[in-house]
């Protein structure tokens, strides 16, 4: 029997406004939060350097508005705004089914708290749109990815202030309505579980004394909880064939070793990372959490009504990211020599099993089965790999050509394993390999941590010609396409 994926899987690729979109003071957007992250120094990249981990100040956000000599490469990103035409027509030649992608909100709303959306913004996006439906391309549409517009940072304060609510439901509402029957497929925030630990890109929270406080976070979280409660809400009833997501960034952490407190540790911070997703999956908030907000001194507002929202209108479906996994030991069986490693916002210890990237991110394709296993038996509704990928040194040799065995190598061993976990059960959407032409990192701000199937000629600093280049992975991915996967499956 040939092993394949199943008809109707959602191939593709993902990237975001904020690292790929640029145009970012063109068609009357207003400035974002993504549009103050530097790029880092490359001693930093390992550390989550930047703008991305460390908490904001207000001198510090001012500064980067009004710098014109600092390199902040998220301003220019890839040049999507001009070359859209040119990357969908290489995704239609890889055969992609679906598309991810995120509408920059400053686009819409310049200033984020407007009565009238910016026409100029809603075209653009129906220019791609129309693109995507061309070739016959299923968008994955993203409201709000790690940008959030600096008119509700120093007016409203970010989303520690309940209004931002209305500000992103009616921004929401916009997007439905205007978009009806050319997007069916949402998700509210990427990543949401970031902002409980950031704090500024996604949430705009500043914090003066330049320490990260988790009471106004997590308020903060609690009205994106009811802010996309709402937003699902009017996605159903604007139009019945809407289908909205949750998406988280998973974490998966294995136990250091079978003794109890680290099984107790890895359960722990399990919990911590799918508190997010049992919220919107769940609709409610999970008893666990009530410890954790005991010991913490947090006490969150909630308003009349919200437990009633958030249990009336859960997502449709998971949608989740997976780089890597890591490894956790409670605090007490730790010691110094043990070695930390780095990767999507977490630190644990190194797995001597796995082998790690350029940037100290642990690769483990296993792990990506187990997560699917996990997050499936926990919530019993359809997930979606929405992020996976491999971040490393490209080059580009003088004949045009880019040799990336070790990408092809990453995900080969990664879609393996998503095809074992559907024959475990696992219900299946669809994957958007992250980053599928070159964009700039999130985390570290830099185009040479490079992901994607196609090569962007630049650098860290937006310096070269744009021009794009295919890798050898971009000639790999069509097959594994148009076979569902077969070619590698049955070899």
């Amino acid at each position: 029997m040939t092993k394949q994926f199943p008809e109707g899987f959602l191939w593709g690729g993902a990237t975001a406004a904020n690292q790929f979109e640029g145009g970012f003071d063109e068609g009357g957007r207003g400035f974002a939060t993504s549009d103050t992250a530097r790029a880092v120094k490359p001693e930093e990249r390992k550390t989550m350097g930047g703008e991305f981990s460390s908490p904001m100040t207000l001198e510090r956000l001012t500064f980067a508005m009004e710098d014109k000599e600092g390199s902040y490469p998220k301003r220019w990103g890839s040049d999507f705004y001009h070359r859209y035409k040119e990357d969908i027509a290489l995704m239609a030649e890889m055969g992609f089914k679906t598309y991810r992608m995120s509408i920059a909100w400053s686009r819409i709303f310049p200033n984020g708290d407007e009565i009238e959306p910016n026409e100029e913004g809603l075209a653009f996006y129906d220019k791609v749109f129309d693109e995507l439906n061309k070739y016959g391309i299923e968008p994955l549409v993203t409201l709000s990815h790690y940008e959030f517009p600096i008119g509700l940072v120093l007016k409203y304060g970010g989303w520690k202030n309940r209004k931002v609510i209305d500000f992103f439901v009616r921004y929401a509402k916009t997007c439905f309505k205007h978009y009806k029957g050319k997007v069916k497929y949402w998700l509210t925030f990427n990543e949401i579980n970031i902002l409980g630990m950031t704090g500024y890109l996604s949430g705009g929270l500043l914090f003066e004394d330049g320490k990260l406080h988790l009471d106004e976070m997590y308020q903060a979280v609690h009205h994106q909880f009811i802010a996309s409660a709402l937003a699902t809400k009017a996605a159903h009833e604007i139009d019945s064939e809407n289908k909205v997501g949750m998406m988280l960034a998973r974490m998966e952490a294995y136990p250091a070793t079978c003794h109890p407190d680290d099984i107790m540790n890895a359960i722990q911070k399990d919990q911590s990372n799918l508190f997010y997703s049992d919220v919107q999956v769940r609709g409610e908030y999970p008893r666990y959490m009530n410890r954790f907000f005991k010991e913490n001194q947090i006490e969150l507002v909630f308003e009349p009504g919200d437990e009633a929202i958030l249990k009336q209108y859960p997502v449709d479906f998971m949608s989740f990211s997976y780089y890597m996994s890591s490894v956790t030991r409670h605090p007490n069986n730790q010691t110094p020599e043990q070695k930390a490693t780095a990767g999507n916002l977490i630190l644990g210890e190194a797995n001597p099993y796995l082998e790690a990237s350029d940037w100290g991110w642990q690769i483990d394709p296993v792990g990506l089965r187990v997560t699917l296993n996990k997050l499936y038996d926990r919530y019993q509704i359809p997930l979606f790999v929405v992020e996976n990928g491999l971040g490393a040194l490209d080059k580009l040799e003088e004949d045009g050509s880019i040799h990336d065995n070790y990408r092809i190598d990453y995900l080969d061993k990664h879609i393996r394993q998503m095809y074992e976990a559907i024959e475990d059960g696992v219900e299946l959407m669809g994957y958007t390999m992250w980053g599928c032409i070159d964009l700039v990192s999130a985390s570290t701000s830099e185009m040479s941590k490079r992901y994607g199937f196609v090569y962007v000629d630049a650098d860290d600093r937006g310096q070269g010609t744009f021009d794009r280049y295919r890798k050898d992975s971009f000639y790999w991915y069509t097959d594994v396409i148009a076979s569902q996967a077969a070619n590698i499956l049955n070899n």
